[in-house]
């Protein structure tokens, strides 16, 4: 490097000393070596901000997934794992042994049996096993591949959330839409390549389970209105038109491109590509959310009577018309599954808003020719216990607690063999007999859908390698196609 060409020179005559180069070049030469080290982040990030896929470690099947999380824990045990046993011990407890020592969340080890209060059945040519209150789902029973033997490390829900988005229980490090985007690259210009919806009242981990943890910003999951605006403060102010937007975009753009070139921090390069796609998404949020030009059809397969109004339906809608466009990862979450009481009365309501949709959208997808190409994940953090939870204190009765230890979860098309299910649990559903799957399993097996190796996959941050599934999991090849 030619320090003279950017720092004053000696004064005539005069000797250069070592002190007049360290403080004259110093800066320079700490470019040179902090260049060095953010090398791979500056590359990532300029890819990041370009709109074209990247390479993936082998053919996947799938280019985008759809992850349905119902926030707060669904019952396995009166959605898709029927216990008869249950029905024998209900208000009994169950023995000492079965629970061993596991923590328990809000109920004490002798709290007595709750069965299920619903008829279940089996359903299509694979027999799969649905409770009454999915009744849509069942019948696309032979669409979808059930997992029935799935495990986590959390029993609470913040950090079980968390764990089952970045795989590891606390903020901080990247979400898995965030490590597709990171290694798969856009396929639209115009639109985030991870989304985020929800259709509740919150979320116990919050943004932390869209983050981007140590990745470039740019990867992080952008969260859209499921009304009105889709996207807050993208609207331009009165008075401000499209060229006055555009030459301001400009201006500032220059100006950050300026400055990054002389300190080079890659998040610079973020808040230029976020600067861009802000102004375009002024235009293409708006035409993906007009649900006027859907078939009525198309509307009431969904079970969408008002296409304006905030729903889970319209949600799922919006995911189907985002893997249309190219949006890479879309996560939809739907909260309130935790019941500690009053099971029955949540799970109906819930069941109820969400089952259409969930089935309409693996069928929409499969008659679009989209379902080989996309993959869709329902499930939830963990599952709920066979004991009741009942606590005059709290005002609880006949619910399920958290239970870590057995849940089970459903997958469709990109990649995924459906018409089967995977795993058991014992005849109490409390503890796995059969193929258990960990919550880092399954995260391998979404990268693998999507061409990605999941031990390959990985970022220098902190003077180690890291990746989506630490140093856990194996992708479940029986699930594949």
């Amino acid at each position: 490097m030619n320090c003279q060409s950017r720092f004053p020179a000696t004064p005539a005559g005069a000797q250069m000393s070592r002190r007049w180069f360290l403080r004259e070049c110093g800066l320079g030469l700490g470019k040179i070596g902090l260049a060095s080290l953010m090398g791979d982040a500056l590359i990532n990030t300029a890819q990041a901000a370009v709109p074209t896929p990247l390479g993936t470690h082998f053919p996947g099947k799938a280019k985008s997934v759809i992850h349905l999380f119902m926030a707060g824990a669904p019952s396995q045990l009166d959605l898709f794992d029927p216990k008869p046993e249950l029905l024998k011990l209900d208000g009994k407890p169950l023995p000492p042994s079965v629970i061993g020592g596991q923590r328990l969340a809000f109920i004490r080890p002798d709290a007595g049996v709750m069965a299920s209060r619903f008829k279940f059945a089996q359903h299509g040519e694979s027999g799969a096993w649905v409770s009454e209150l999915l009744p849509y789902t069942a019948a696309i029973a032979d669409d979808l591949c059930f997992i029935k033997s799935v495990k986590t490390d959390q029993f609470n829900h913040a950090p079980a959330q968390i764990f089952f988005n970045t795989g590891f229980l606390q903020p901080g490090r990247p979400s898995i839409g965030s490590w597709v985007t990171y290694g798969l690259g856009s396929m639209n210009r115009d639109l985030p390549s991870f989304v985020v919806l929800s259709t509740g009242a919150g979320i116990s981990g919050g943004a932390a389970n869209w983050a981007s943890g140590f990745l470039p910003t740019v990867h992080a999951g952008v969260r859209f209105r499921n009304s009105g605006n889709p996207i807050l403060n993208t609207s331009s102010p009165t008075g401000v038109d499209d060229r006055l937007q555009r030459e301001t975009l400009d201006a500032v753009g220059d100006l950050n491109r300026a400055q990054l070139a002389s300190i080079g921090d890659p998040e610079i390069e973020t808040r230029i590509a976020s600067h861009e796609m802000a102004f375009r998404l002024q235009h293409s949020a708006p035409e993906l959310t007009d649900l006027s030009g859907e078939t009525e059809a198309t509307l009431k397969m969904y079970g969408i009577e008002d296409i304006k109004a905030p729903s889970y339906a319209r949600a799922c809608l919006l995911a189907r018309r985002m893997v249309e466009r190219g949006v890479r990862y879309i996560n939809i979450y739907n909260e309130g599954w935790d019941a500690h009481s009053d099971l029955a009365g949540n799970h109906g309501k819930l069941c109820k808003a969400t089952d259409q949709a969930s089935a309409a959208l693996v069928s929409d997808l499969k008659q679009r020719g989209l379902l080989d190409e996309t993959l869709v994940v329902w499930g939830g953090e963990f599952g709920r216990t066979p004991m009741v939870e009942t606590n005059p204190t709290l005002g609880r009765a006949l619910g399920r607690d958290h239970h870590p230890s057995a849940f089970t979860i459903w997958m469709a098309g990109g990649g995924i063999k459906g018409g089967q299910s995977y795993g058991e649990t014992d005849e109490l559903g409390y503890h796995i007999v059969d193929r258990p799957v960990h919550v880092h399993d399954v995260q391998a097996t979404i990268l693998h859908c999507l061409g990605l190796d999941h031990e390959r996959l990985t970022y220098l941050h902190a003077g180690r390698h890291f990746r989506l599934t630490d140093v856990h999991g194996h992708v479940v090849k029986d699930l594949l196609a």
